[in-house]
């Protein structure tokens, strides 16, 4: 059977996304210990107490099919955050929105805007639907706005945002995205990705659902993976109008999210004592990192969020190569995208690489850093994501 023959042309033509490796693999691969994972923006305090405590009483009705419709869930973020609960789209994970985005309206012969150096998921569901992908080079690693509404063409049905950007932690201005939202046509939608909302509205005014009143084009999903910690229960949300999300809800599958995820998810959003904590616990630990990298000389990108992206002069791939033949007794890792950390037992020292190269730079690099001792404190309550660029052509 010549199954390329049957398969969808777009699917035939991806490559699978390749998360992290899990800690018990890499610790067994390499030979060590006491791995600590700083690669996915995972809040370090984990989910809110109040989640453990109220678990076991969930755990006994597992046997049953989860609310296939979200009903308390929609309740709790209609009420919360003043929306109505038909404008509510349930995911499990933030992922699974920008999917049922994709599959509701685009198709062959349709196209998509997206930026460089975005979520990497963004291309792969264009993909796969078979529409078209339009990447828009990044302004200084972040979304260039003017050349996105440039790009748009007669086929184009949906622009994709990711503010804070992932991984890059570049943060677009409030009224930078109203303006810009202003300026896109009305038959194209936007899906605004706000999955570090809870960051980034923490450290400067953000754009929250009352906008939707005035763009009825406009997409917001959010996550519970990052702030609230349940990036193991996978589940995320989308507003938008009444009509937007009733096309999205046709293409989720029932019982797309568990009972556990949903009922971690309704505690987690009356949390806000924990939220705070975990908010103030990043801000606090993050402006070590900065100050630290500025006084040793390596630049950093602006951030909002829980990103730090700073150029390291070497190429990815060889850093990381060199990673692997460094020995420690303790490795603080591992960046899907960017990062890798090894911690001695007297200093740390910060090691990094990217796994997709930005630009090429023949520069040498003196890639190991090696910080003074107020540091593993930081580290070990990393609630962050640590990123590193080359330098190379001007971005």
């Amino acid at each position: 059977m010549n199954l390329k023959k049957l398969v969808n042309k777009g699917i035939d033509g991806l490559s699978p996304y390749e998360p992290g490796k899990p800690i018990e693999d890499l610790e067994r691969e390499l030979g060590i210990k006491n791995a600590v994972k700083l690669a996915s923006n995972e809040n370090p305090l984990g989910p809110s107490p109040k989640i453990i405590d109220s678990i076991e009483m969930i755990l006994k009705e597992t046997h049953r099919y989860p609310d296939g419709n979200a009903t308390r869930l929609k309740a709790k973020i209609a009420d919360k955050f003043d929306v109505l609960e038909d404008q509510v789209t349930i995911g499990n994970g933030s992922n699974d929105i920008i999917e049922f985005v994709a599959r509701s309206f685009l198709g062959p012969g349709d196209s998509a805007i997206y930026s460089e150096h975005a979520f990497a998921v963004y291309p792969l569901v264009v993909q796969a639907v078979g529409a078209k992908g339009i990447e828009v080079p990044a302004k200084n690693f972040s979304h260039d706005l003017n050349a996105m509404l440039d790009s748009i063409e007669e086929s184009t049905k949906l622009i994709f945002i990711a503010n804070p950007n992932n991984p890059t932690g570049s943060f677009i201005e409030y009224s930078e995205l109203i303006d810009f939202l202003e300026k896109v046509p009305e038959d194209v939608l936007v899906l605004l990705d706000q999955a570090y909302f809870e960051y980034s509205s923490y450290e400067t005014k953000d754009i929250d659902f009352d906008v939707l009143q005035r763009f009825s084009n406009l997409v917001i999903s959010r996550s519970f993976s990052k702030a609230y910690g349940l990036a193991g229960y996978r589940v995320g949300f989308a507003v938008s109008s009444i009509e937007i999300a009733d096309y999205l809800n046709r293409v989720r599958q029932p019982f797309n999210a568990n009972s556990l995820a949903l009922h971690a998810a309704e505690i987690a959003l009356g949390d806000e004592k924990f939220i705070q904590k975990c908010l103030e616990l990043n801000q606090e630990q993050k402006q070590i990192l900065f100050t630290e990298l500025g006084s040793l000389g390596y630049e950093c990108l602006p951030s909002r969020g829980n990103f730090i992206s700073f150029d390291c002069k070497e190429d990815s791939k060889d850093a990381f190569n060199k990673l692997l033949l460094f020995n420690s007794s303790t490795i603080f890792v591992i960046s899907s995208e960017f990062l890798e950390f090894i911690v001695s037992s007297f200093s740390i020292t910060l090691v990094y690489f990217s796994i997709k190269s930005i630009g090429d730079s023949s520069n040498s690099l003196k890639f190991i850093l090696t910080f003074n001792n107020k540091l593993p404190n930081v580290i070990t309550n990393h609630p962050y994501k640590v990123s590193i660029y080359s330098s190379g052509p001007n971005p």
